[in-house]
């Protein structure tokens, strides 16, 4: 046993004895303090947490859960998470892209466990994943001793360690730590012909478990819960409570199981409850559990205390949570050692090094940030509009969506704090709640410059269609482009072809614009000057090959050949190159891409019928830095260089033409 635990210290001369709080955070990995504690022989473990997470909702919630644990934590950790195929895909992007020393990961199929648990009939919002904390003896690794199990609803205000501590004061045949329900719910008093499970007492909640995974697994848990559920379900049909009616019905007949937990170790914020009676002072508090839909609202004295200790964590910068512990060299993955070496081996006194350095950095990234729900169409025409954005062009997105009914996959460069923002506003909006097939991905912002070709990569690689619309979010296509290229795909046999289908391109300097609905009143709004073709006063050679003379007749499609700086906005298959991470802020990020697509021999073919409007915006910081700032603009020229370089070496002869066709532009 910990050797640690010998120092105890009564509270205030009673009660429970306490671990010495020195003795909990120790130094993981048996890294040494300077001055060693009185008990600092000893290596703390890794602390071990479950969670049942599945959906996109509760992807979202439990980040706030783990922020909280992470900020206070001076331990190794390791999360078990046990989700659906959704919560799974956005969670481990996520953990893959934080790259938070010290931490540990393991995903458990919440698929293969639901036919474990579906034979109980559950009246509770969480559905058949509230049932599955009852499995976890048979779902986590049969060597794992002991694990701490967490609700997606809980924020800690203290170190996780000193809740896995408590292990040690289990005795006897203790195998659950539960902190007592602090609802009536089991007195069975709340309405007339309440009817609750069977509890002892007031029952306990289980938001908050300790469980001893060795010992349950002795007492052969798996047979005692089932039977319990058997024999109750005759009489009480269904849960209602899910989970928590079958642990405290076990616990009805088998009072020993139980280990008391104070109950600051689990403050349930719900209606019905009596959470303030439970503790003196909001100081005293160590986990709060949001056990309510309606969370924020709930009526308590401290209520103001827990939404701003709520808020902290919601809106808190995970970067920050990057910190080694102790400044202990932690066991690092292969990425991250690859990366530390990489970045080592740039020059920091190149002017250039901050350019250079962001190709490198890896960006939390929270995918399907907001509930998706699309299949592609099964004729394989579907199409995608790809898009990024930032903060300052929100007001875009609800004009996007009545332009274009398709699926859209959305890049969003945001702080954690902007996230928050964003979901209010995405909520509020009738509009973009009412539909269920736009992909919202949160990349979280860290660097001095915007990373506008790895936010369109992120939003390229969650495109679940066989083409995308390569398009920019201030830009508003024409009413029911997205099918007509969805008939161009079978009229340009776009699936045995590489091609690259030009969506031409028009501004207008007015922000109030009477919208083009057809080709003919877009060329009279050219005419009379309200349209213009797009940068055809700063930036022509962006988009003349696109031959805006020929396309005012065009009625079939036409071929046009690459020339220096092209940058249209164009269709192409999934499997096509991604955008080259060097171009950062303004400049080149979309030439380069365009290069690419021509260096691997893609066709650029003109739509007759297609057109899409940049509006008018106040210009973005990059652009301003871009002009004011002679450095920017030299390391972009070398940047440019480079790449070229990079082309030749990839190409050989055939990428002459841009070296040659850059000299004489």
């Amino acid at each position: 046993e910990n050797p640690c635990l010998e120092h105890l210290t009564p509270e205030g001369g009673g009660g429970d004895p306490q671990v010495d709080p020195e003795c909990l955070y120790l130094p993981p990995h048996g890294c040494r303090q300077q001055e060693p504690l009185h008990c600092s022989s000893f290596v703390f473990s890794t602390i071990h947490v479950a969670i049942v997470c599945a959906g996109y909702n509760a992807s979202r919630d439990v980040v706030t859960l783990v922020k909280s644990v992470l900020f206070h934590r001076r331990n190794p950790l390791h999360f078990h998470f046990i989700t659906d195929s959704i919560a799974q895909h956005i969670l481990s992007s996520l953990f893959h892209t934080w790259m938070v020393p010290a931490v540990k990961v393991n995903f458990y199929d919440a698929d293969e466990l639901k036919s474990e648990v579906s034979w109980i009939p559950n009246k509770h919002y969480s559905g058949i994943y509230g049932l599955m904390k009852l499995v976890l003896t048979k779902t986590l690794p049969s060597d794992l001793q002991r694990v701490i199990v967490l609700d997606t609803d809980i924020t800690f205000a203290t170190d996780i360690a000193e809740l896995w501590a408590v292990f040690h004061k289990f005795r006897g045949q203790q195998v659950l730590g539960l902190v007592e329900n602090q609802s009536d719910w089991y007195l069975g008093n709340l309405w007339k012909n309440h009817r609750p499970w069977p509890a002892l007492g007031r029952g306990f909640n289980t938001g908050v478990i300790l469980l001893l995974l060795d010992r349950l697994r002795k007492l052969r848990w798996e047979q005692m819960w089932r039977l319990t559920a058997e024999r109750e379900l005759m009489s009480m049909l269904s849960t209602s409570l899910a989970d928590q009616d079958i642990f405290n019905a076990v616990i009805k007949q088998n009072p020993f199981l139980v280990h008391q937990l104070p109950c600051f170790w689990n403050v349930q914020l719900s209606d019905h409850t009596r959470s303030e009676k439970c503790y003196k002072d909001v100081s005293d508090l160590k986990v709060i559990h949001w056990n309510s839909p309606k969370k924020l609202r709930v009526k308590n004295k401290h209520v103001e205390f827990f939404r701003n200790l709520y808020l902290t964590f919601l809106e808190y910068d995970g970067n920050l949570l990057r910190r080694e512990l102790f400044g202990c060299p932690s066991e690092t993955d292969h990425n991250s050692e690859n990366l530390q070496k990489t970045l080592s081996e740039l020059d920091e006194d190149d002017p250039c090094y901050e350019f250079r350095r962001e190709r490198f950095t890896v960006h939390r990234t929270h995918l399907y940030f907001l509930h998706y729900e699309y299949e592609a169409a099964s004729d394989n025409t579907d199409v995608t509009l790809v898009a990024q954005l930032s903060m300052d062009r929100l007001q875009m997105l609800e004009a996007i969506c009545k332009h274009w009914e398709g699926p859209i996959s959305l890049a969003l460069y945001l702080s954690d704090a902007e996230a928050q923002q964003f979901l209010r506003y995405a909520q509020g909006s009738d509009v973009l709640m009412s539909r269920g097939n736009v992909g919202y991905h949160i990349v979280y912002k860290e660097g001095q410059f915007y990373p506008v070709n790895l936010l369109r990569n992120v939003a390229m690689q969650q495109v679940n269609t066989p083409y995308m619309f390569l398009s920019d979010i201030d830009f508003l296509p024409m009413y029911g482009l997205y099918e007509y290229l969805r008939k161009s795909v079978v009229q340009l046999d776009m699936a045995n072809a590489k091609k690259a289908l030009v969506v031409p391109a028009f501004e207008t300097l007015r922000y109030r614009l009477s919208y083009p609905k057809s080709k003919a009143e877009l060329l009279s709004q050219l005419d009379m000057g309200t349209l213009f073709t797009f940068r055809y006063h700063v930036w022509t050679k962006g988009h003349a090959p696109t031959n805006f003379a020929k396309w005012r007749t065009a009625t079939t499609a036409y071929r046009v050949q690459w020339e220096a700086d092209f940058e249209p906005y164009v269709m192409v298959r999934r499997d096509s190159p991604e955008y080259d991470r060097r171009f950062v802020g303004f400049g080149w990020n979309k030439v380069a891409h365009i290069m690419e697509l021509d260096a691997q021999e893609f066709e650029f073919v003109v739509l007759p019928n297609a057109y899409m409007i940049h509006m008018p915006h106040a210009p973005s910081f990059d652009i301003t830095k871009f002009r004011s700032n002679k450095q920017y603009r030299i390391c972009l020229k070398t940047l440019k260089e480079e790449f070229q370089q990079n082309m030749s070496r990839r190409y050989g002869f055939a990428a002459l033409k841009y070296m040659t066709a850059e000299n004489n532009s």
